[in-house]
């Protein structure tokens, strides 16, 4: 009896276990297929969003410039990482024609890295003579060689040209074809001008969100913007601080014997402090030096005070404890 019912329970465990695998099974099925990949993909961009750096909300938000058009774009990414490319450069106003999922996109949403300002004012046209209708100046991004009488300009320049025009109070914006074929002739004819980019002539495909990038960068170099970070400010070492520098280095070389032979000596100390001349050193870089060269001395150098561990508080007992330990070691 034992024996049986120790079978039967195999038994039944291997069913449940079964029926859990064909559960799971059915449940995978259910979503491998675009909702899987849109949960996934949204969960991982989830993820690295919370961990970006290099953003402050303190600082005012840059948010001008031509409006970005995308025609037909296909992937939700792409339109995702577009938009965090524009966030990134001060660029505002995206617009879609026709996307071939639609939208909104959770997928472009999670793929923003929180460039929310952008997504949420998304506007979606039809056709592109619709996004294009109030627009005075438009750039058509191509690497194809078009059999059509435009000037055709570099990135740089463009960007010159956007900036003077939106300077002037004229609403410029480029324009960004498929992923996979970019634009059509008919389409760029409604552009006044072409902007290309100087890339491998044998691997031209630029992927659409980096093409957005590329121009969105040229756009913020015309507006002569600082830097985000800098060098701390440190002025140079006084000519004092750097002369005691000298004479310490030089004299601990002296204790080893390096200036040799004797008549080259001047010649050696010249081209020492030369060096340390050029490096224009700061007060805090002297010190540094100079601490290692008295290490290399094999002097201890000062223990900073702030650096020193704390005096333990001993007690009364732990003294008369200290006094009896000693009595009796000196009695033995």
């Amino acid at each position: 009896m034992i024996i049986r019912r120790g079978r039967r329970s195999k038994e039944r465990k291997r069913t449940k276990d079964q029926d859990g695998e064909n559960a799971g099974k059915k449940m995978f099925q259910q979503w491998d297929g675009w909702g899987y990949r849109v949960a996934r993909k949204h969960l991982i961009a989830s993820c690295v969003e919370h961990v970006m750096a290099g953003t402050d909300h303190r600082q005012k938000l840059i948010a001008d410039g031509p409006v970005i058009v995308l025609v037909n774009p296909q992937l939700g990414e792409n339109i995702g990482a577009a938009a965090r490319a524009m966030a990134n450069f001060g660029l505002s106003e995206l617009r879609l024609v026709d996307p071939r999922d639609g939208w909104p996109n959770p997928v472009a949403r999670a793929n923003a890295a929180k460039a929310d300002h952008i997504i949420d004012n998304v506007a979606v046209f039809s056709t592109l003579e619709e996004a294009l209708s109030d627009l005075n100046f438009v750039y058509a991004t191509t690497a194809r060689q078009r059999e059509m009488l435009k000037p055709v300009r570099g990135p740089r320049e463009a960007a010159t040209t956007l900036r003077n025009r939106h300077q002037g109070g004229e609403k410029t914006g480029i324009l960004f074809g498929r992923e996979r074929w970019g634009l059509e002739s008919v389409e760029v004819a409604l552009a006044d001008e072409i902007v290309t980019f100087p890339v491998n002539p044998a691997f031209a495909s630029l992927n659409i969100a980096q093409a957005v990038l590329l121009m969105s960068y040229e756009w913020m170099l015309t507006r002569d913007a600082e830097l985000p970070i800098s060098e701390p400010a440190s002025l140079p070492a006084r000519k004092e601080d750097l002369f005691g520098l000298f004479d310490h280095l030089e004299g601990a070389l002296e204790l080893e014997n390096y200036f040799r032979p004797p008549h080259k000596r001047a010649t050696m100390v010249e081209n020492l402090r030369n060096i340390f001349q050029k490096a224009e050193l700061s007060q805090q870089e002297i010190h540094a030096l100079r601490g290692v060269v008295a290490t290399l001395e094999g002097r201890k150098t000062r223990p900073r005070k702030d650096r020193q561990p704390p005096k333990t508080q001993r007690t009364k007992k732990s003294r008369k404890a200290d006094n009896t330990s000693s009595g009796d070691s000196s009695a033995k």
